[in-house]
Parts: C-alpha cells; sequence; structure tokens
C-alpha cells in the first residue's frame, strides 16, 4: 500500500541542475534518471539497470553519446530506454527496456510524470511564469525534508506561523492577528488563501530589499495547486498606497514578490523541498539577489528544522490522538481533503490508498 498520489505531475529537478551528466532524484518512490541529449532534451527513465538494478547514475555509469552505458556490466541504452547492447551476446532480450517517464521542461523545473503514460497531459502542468519572464529576477534552492510532503503543505497553507518561527526575518504580529479568506476550487484542486494587512510593521526581508522605510500594506495572496505547486503573490506597498488599478491591473507604487514551492515527495516521509523568489524591482542589484537568497534560504531551512522536529513527534504519537484545528487552518484542511481525493483516484485498481 502507498500513499502516493499517481498520474500526476511532479518537480524532479530545476532545468539548470539537468546536463550532460548523469542525474538522479527519487518521485514517489521511483528513482528517477535525468539526463540531456545532445540537441538539449530531458530524458527520464528509471534509475535501475534491468540486469542486476543497478543505479545507473552511478559511476562508473556513463553517457557514451545519446546512450547510457550501465557501469556494472555494460548494458547499454537508448533514449527511449530501450537496450540496445549486452556483453557477451548478439541478441538482446526483447524484455530489456527501462520505464520512462513523460517529461517536460517548463518555467524553469523539469515535470515528470508519475502514473499511466496514457493519462499524462501537459495542459495539466500548473504554471509559475515569473521564474523565466523577462524582467523578474529569481533566486532558488532546494532543500531535503525529512518529513512527510503533507506537512510542508500544511505550514504553507498557515502563514500565521511567520510571526512566530520567522519572527526577525519574515515574520510580524500582524501575519498572525489579521484573518484569512478561503477559497476552494475542488475541481480544479486549487485552494486560495488570502491574507491582506492594512497598517502593518516591514519585517527585515522586506525592508531590506525594497529600502521601505515605516509601516507597509501587505497582502499574502496563496494558490496551492495540489500536489505539487505552490503559489506566493506578496504584495508590499507603504502605508496608504492605492490598490491596483481596477481596469488593468496596474500597480506602479508597490513592490511585488512571487514564491514558488515545488513540494515534491521524495519517499514516504521524504520531501525534495524546491523553492524559489522572484522580484519584479531592483533586477539588477546584486546585493538585493544576495540579500534574498541567504534571507529565504534562512526562512526555508527554519520550517526543515521544525517540520523535521513534528514528523519525529508524529512517527511517537500513540494512536487515537486527535488534533486540534482553528480558523487559520481552513486553507490546510481544503487542502488535505483535495489531497486524499486524489490519492484515491490516483490508487491502481485494487489498492487501498492510505492517508498519511
Amino acid at each position: 500500500m502507498t500513499s502516493f498520489i499517481r498520474n500526476q505531475w511532479y518537480v524532479a529537478a530545476y532545468g539548470s541542475e539537468v546536463g550532460r551528466r548523469l542525474f538522479s532524484r527519487t518521485v514517489c518512490g521511483e528513482p528517477v534518471l535525468l539526463w540531456r541529449t545532445r540537441s538539449g532534451e530531458v530524458t527520464a527513465m528509471s534509475d535501475r539497470c534491468v540486469h542486476r538494478r543497478f543505479p545507473l547514475s552511478q559511476e562508473p555509469s556513463h553517457l557514451d553519446g545519446d546512450q547510457v552505458v550501465c557501469g556494472y556490466h555494460g548494458f547499454t541504452y537508448g533514449a527511449d530506454g530501450v537496450c540496445v547492447g549486452v556483453p557477451g551476446q548478439r541478441r538482446v532480450p526483447r524484455t530489456a527496456r527501462l520505464a520512462t517517464y513523460p517529461v517536460v521542461e517548463q518555467d524553469s523545473f523539469v515535470w515528470v510524470w508519475i502514473g499511466e503514460r496514457e493519462l499524462a497531459d501537459e495542459k495539466l502542468i500548473p504554471r509559475a511564469p515569473w521564474l523565466d519572464r523577462p524582467g523578474w529576477t529569481v533566486v532558488k534552492g532546494m532543500e531535503p525534508l525529512n518529513a512527510r510532503y503533507g506537512l510542508l503543505v500544511d505550514n504553507l497553507l498557515d502563514l500565521s506561523h511567520e510571526t512566530y518561527l520567522h519572527g526577525g526575518h519574515i515574520g510580524t504580529p500582524e501575519v498572525a492577528e489579521t484573518p484569512i479568506t478561503t477559497e476552494v476550487d475542488e475541481s480544479a484542486a486549487v485552494v486560495r488563501v488570502s491574507r491582506h494587512m492594512d497598517d502593518a510593521a516591514c519585517p527585515p526581508f522586506y525592508a531590506t530589499s525594497t529600502g521601505i522605510e515605516g509601516r507597509i500594506t501587505r497582502w499574502q495572496d496563496i494558490e496551492y495547486h495540489a500536489p505539487c505547486l505552490y503559489l506566493l503573490h506578496s504584495r508590499i506597498a507603504p502605508v496608504g498606497t492605492p490598490p491596483p488599478a481596477e481596469e488593468d491591473g496596474s500597480d506602479p507604487d508597490a513592490f511585488h514578490v512571487e514564491v514558488v514551492y515545488a513540494i515534491t515527495p521524495e519517499t514516504e516521509g521524504t520531501t525534495h523541498d524546491f523553492w524559489a523568489v522572484a522580484r519584479d524591482f531592483a533586477p539588477e542589484d546584486e546585493k538585493v539577489t544576495d540579500f534574498l537568497r541567504e534571507s529565504n534560504r534562512t526562512v526555508v531551512l527554519q520550517d526543515v528544522v521544525a517540520l523535521d522536529v513534528l514528523e519525529q513527534a508524529l512517527q511517537a504519537e500513540q494512536e487515537g490522538y486527535q488534533e486540534l484545528s482553528i480558523n487559520i487552518d481552513t486553507g490546510g484542511l481544503a487542502a488535505r481533503r483535495i489531497l486524499e481525493r486524489l490519492r484515491r483516484e490516483g490508487a491502481p485498481a485494487g489498492e487501498p490508498a492510505v492517508a498519511r
């Protein structure tokens, strides 16, 4: 039995991570071998040789042109996963082929489809266009999380924790004090949570990067596209700045930050925490770029430490423990319901999906 959600697109890597070197990342328990052909196309296939299951990402396995050569016994595979050569004989067994995964490179991410190949539809991939849009500057990273991915979903959909866990960086009292609004689109598997602060302290994260002095208007508008992509649309402006124009949405007197997380299950209890921060101001200022890179990584690592501890605590819990949820949890609870539905729908026939 598995709690993985199948028949979904997941981020396996940043495009910048994948090149002419055999590179592996586990997605939903499946080791995926990633590499680029000589024409630049990303290829995703099983990272296990069919012969004795040797990981093809492990040296001395290597690329020979657009073929993967296993470093254990020399089995050789084409970019389509089909074995084209075995040692000591001319005939290649018909069953000698690696599982391959539909792959799409979009918005700086490499997406792979985990599930039935015939169901893969590129139109289902949610967008994060700021990550490669002209005029926007991006910092990014990935942190390994020793916790189930659902804990990160909970964390990101309830930003009141910024006040307590990230005080001195991005959290202020107003984040926890301001009520939220929640909208749920069940059919699209999207949860939206908004918190608009009309008069708030400016945390160091924004004061240093924007140069704003004094109090601010701060908007946090979340879109969670289950199961993998989380978007936080942040608007920061001095108190009293008019809202965006209703006609065309222009907002020239505000600063805009798009925070993107790709939440990819590695195993039942570990997660790939991809994060990126895009901004539309000071695009060429390297000091701002360096500050946001280091500051956001600090915030992400604070979450990682907390969620790793929480995972250990949950593993030690006795059966029957009841959670207490309040108003700030409406977004997270909606996401849990959607994830459970997707899990049931994506479970292989005859296999009950198990909620974690």
